[in-house]
């Protein structure tokens, strides 16, 4: 079957077939036992694995958050590494929430909901985008623009659905 593929879709189906693995191996059972299907959250509905979102703004990279400065955002909580990060995001959450939830940016584009890794990031025209992994985040980079389109038009008809219908 793959050895009709190009490298480049064979490359694309390779990492979905290893994220849909993961997935499925109840590695990220948070996600199908979540209530609230448009937001990546963890059992205690925490976002983004307690990272600051915007510290991807204002520090351009990763940062833990704490549980000391927290805001809620569509049901989901988010730590910040200050209270300055936390004011910021409560005067304009939708500014520092990731798109699509906080789920993968590249699996969102495939029609997927996977678990991201806060390290793999990336901040285009203002938006905050996270993947499941840095092979994964390798791959979505060079096609980032057409990927976002993409997955833009693909979010609004997967945003309410569970990741296990997926």
């Amino acid at each position: 079957m793959f050895s009709k593929l190009s490298g480049s879709k064979l490359l694309t189906a390779a990492a979905l077939v290893i994220a849909f693995t993961v997935s499925s191996c109840g590695l990220i059972p948070s996600q199908a036992e979540s209530s609230i299907n448009s937001v990546n959250v963890d059992e205690s509905r925490l976002a983004i694995k307690g990272y600051d979102p915007v510290a991807y703004f204002t520090e351009a990279k990763p940062v833990q958050g704490s549980s000391q400065f927290t805001a809620e955002h569509l049901g989901a909580t988010y730590y910040f590494s200050s209270a300055q990060h936390q004011s910021l995001f409560e005067g304009n959450p939708n500014k520092y929430a990731p798109q699509y939830g906080g789920y993968c940016a590249f699996g969102v584009s495939k029609e997927y909901k996977f678990d991201i890794d806060p390290e793999a990031w990336a901040v285009v025209d203002d938006k905050l985008y996270l993947n499941l992994n840095k092979k994964v985040q390798a791959r979505w980079v060079p096609n980032k623009d057409e990927l976002i389109v993409d997955a833009d038009a693909i979010w609004t008809q997967i945003v309410d659905k569970p990741v296990t219908e997926l």
